[in-house]
């Protein structure tokens, strides 16, 4: 069906925030230096995940692995628990899968512009993608004595609620599970609640950590593992895939909404849709061509795009000898009807970078093609060398890259497909659309800055190690070779004070220029207080680092742009089950080390246990640290009854007197 104009662009979604977590890349800058160079990120299985010497085999064996390799996030036990107000045991209870979704939600809101002090009580829906919870697995697995009720906050379905909890987002908040489609799965269901209005703002994430070995013994007992530890979609070596860690959010808003709001609109979902392969394949776990082209057909059906007019496909591709011919023709039959023989679409798999994230694989898909329509260019597709002769290449009016290639100019934004199958046989599919001039936020109408006009950048932290952090960061982007270069002091300025949350730890200064910044954040004195034109901004500084609040719709006016900024520098520990979390600074008090494990502040003897944050199943960790500890059973009763530190540590030391 061909839709109009209008009808389009009132179904169409913005993605305006993104951020990530893939092996080689800590944020999506690096996942698009990643896949631009032709970087194979996979590697070795580290010691800390399990111990490949002794469970690797060359050839299938009961029990065993067939690939010594994957792909791995690096500190994935690392987390700013003080940032979430979580204290150091609880921390080190959580799921870290939990952990990095709160942190790259949060960065993907930095991206976005969306403040999240202004989310709190919206109608902003959650909607995650996730297929295991080994962290979970790995607690229970120590003995059925050591399960406590913490472990409650670990189910898998808590991963979107945690994410609305502590933002307090009133929305839909739902965890999907639909096997390696998940993720597309989340984005496409996110999609339809902004249309029907159920959310005004949605996150759609997925997550994937490989922390335990079963998953690669079962897939090597099915033959759907590499056994170089690589993807090698389309290629006559195709063996199976390389299984990755993966955490990836972006954040969604209505076109029409996010253009009158002048967010960075990075590119726009036009259409998508879902559907089951049902009987179609033979058997359940069977891929089906049938039930493949039909969800291509409604995904452009459903944003109004002629499939010949596709440019580029984000391919499902794992690198499977049996998967590869049936998407590859599926996509060949669909978007090759009334195609030019000279205009063939390019189609790659990131999987070939990083392995197959599962869960959260469809979600590398799609940030690595909103990185493609923004560069224009399309990376290589690695590890394909000899193409797989069961696939009709002459036949199909494709071609997969071997090395970067510009999108074509057609004269209108490119158009690209992003693909995800799931062994439930849920076959998605988005339409995915680059940005057009009205993205900018309108920047070229906007009144040029009167020369000489002076700026005021407002920066702030949770903490003085980060505030310092921050500013190093900022004097970097600000530099010839950083990213601010490129845009204008005042948006910058006008960015970091209305686009971002702020912080008690404040720092202001002044200038007309990068430089004059830089200077300031360096710590060099600022020199424009008798300068008649500084003298709001000056005042402005000093009311901002004060902690007064500020209306920086007086201080910058009407006409100015978002533009990216540097994110939050996070002050991360290590935090594991079964680690101790002690604070730097020791003591030979054992309560006062309990207490710094479960409180989420400092504290003195007069503070309120429910002020540093011990609630009732603080308690109960409590109750059960001292009953293990002292080898004697502690009434919980007794606990009820404190209220204070020094309450605590006079009982805790009475506790102790009577264990001796």
């Amino acid at each position: 069906m061909k839709r109009s104009t209008e009808d389009v662009d009132a179904r169409s979604v913005a993605v305006i925030g993104l951020s990530c977590r893939f092996p080689g890349a800590s944020g999506p800058d690096q996942l698009w230096e990643l896949v631009r160079d032709g970087v194979d990120a996979t590697s070795e299985t580290p010691t800390e995940r399990y111990d490949v010497d002794a469970l690797y085999a060359p050839r299938p064996a009961p029990g065993m692995i067939s690939s010594r390799r994957a792909g791995y996030v690096d500190g994935v036990a690392d987390f700013d628990a003080g940032f979430f107000e979580l204290s150091p045991a609880e921390a080190a209870e959580l799921d870290p899968q939990q952990r990095l979704l709160l942190m790259t939600v949060w960065e993907a809101l930095e991206d976005a512009g969306q403040r999240p002090d202004e989310l709190l009580g919206s109608r902003t829906g959650v909607f995650v993608g996730s297929a295991n919870g080994h962290y979970m697995e790995l607690q229970l697995r120590q003995g059925l004595p050591t399960v406590t009720a913490s472990l409650l906050n670990n189910y898998r379905s808590l991963l979107a609620g945690r994410v609305s909890y502590h933002f307090d987002l009133r929305g839909p908040s739902v965890v999907t599970d639909t096997a390696c489609s998940s993720s597309l799965m989340a984005v496409h269901t996110a999609v339809q609640s902004l249309r029907a209005g159920d959310s005004s703002l949605a996150l759609a994430a997925a997550v994937n950590l490989k922390l335990l070995p079963d998953g690669e013994v079962l897939m090597t007992q099915a033959g759907t593992l590499a056994h170089d530890g690589r993807s090698k979609f389309g290629d006559a070596r195709a063996d199976g895939y390389a299984p990755s860690d993966g955490v990836g959010v972006v954040v969604l808003k209505p076109l029409a909404e996010a253009v009158a709001d002048g967010d960075r609109i990075r590119a726009v979902v036009q259409g998508s849709a879902v559907g089951n392969d049902g009987r179609t394949g033979g058997s359940l776990l069977a891929p089906s061509i049938a039930g493949q082209t039909q969800v291509l057909r409604w995904a452009y059906e459903d944003a109004g795009v002629s499939p010949a007019d596709v440019d580029f496909v984000e391919a499902h591709g794992t690198g499977s000898p049996t998967l590869d011919p049936l998407e590859l023709g599926a996509l060949g039959e669909v978007l090759g009807a009334g195609r030019p023989p000279d205009r063939p679409f390019f189609v790659g798999s990131v999987k070939t970078n990083i392995g197959h994230a599962e869960a959260a694989g469809g979600m590398a898909g799609l940030i690595k093609t909103v990185l493609s329509l923004e560069h224009g260019q399309v990376p290589p597709s690695l590890h394909f060398d000899t193409p797989n002769p069961k696939i009709a290449w002459d036949a199909l009016p494709l071609a997969v890259p071997t090395k970067l290639q510009d999108l074509p100019d057609r004269g209108r934004p490119a158009i690209a497909g992003v693909s995800g199958q799931g062994a439930s046989s849920l076959n998605a599919h988005l339409v995915v659309r680059a940005s057009d001039t009205r993205a900018a936020g309108n920047g070229a109408l906007r009144p040029p800055r009167p020369d000489g006009s002076v700026s005021v950048l407002a920066l702030s932290a949770r903490t003085p190690q980060a505030l310092e952090a921050l500013a190093r960061a900022y004097v970097a982007h600000l530099g010839p070779a950083g990213q601010g270069s490129a845009f204008p002091l005042h948006d910058i300025c006008y960015s970091a004070a209305t686009r971002r949350q702020h912080h008690a730890h404040r720092l202001a200064v002044v200038g007309r220029s990068h430089e004059d910044v830089r200077a300031a954040l360096s710590g060099a004195p600022q020199t424009l207080e008798d300068d008649p034109a500084a003298e709001l901004p000056v005042a402005v500084a000093q009311r901002y680092r004060s902690g007064q609040t500020v209306n920086w719709s007086e201080v910058f006016g009407r006409h100015c742009r978002f533009v990216p900024l540097p994110g939050y520098p996070w002050q991360t520990r290590r935090y594991w089950s079964g680690e101790r979390t002690d604070d730097e600074e020791t003591t030979d008090d054992p309560a006062t080390v309990m207490l710094r494990q479960h409180a989420r502040t400092a504290f003195s003897d007069s503070s309120s246990l429910s002020d540093i944050g011990i609630d009732s199943l603080g308690m109960v960790r409590m109750v059960v640290e001292v009953a293990r500890n002292h080898d004697r059973e502690v009434d919980a009763d007794d606990l009820a009854t404190l209220r204070t530190v020094g309450e605590f540590r006079q009982w805790f030391h009475r506790m102790e007197v009577r264990a001796a």
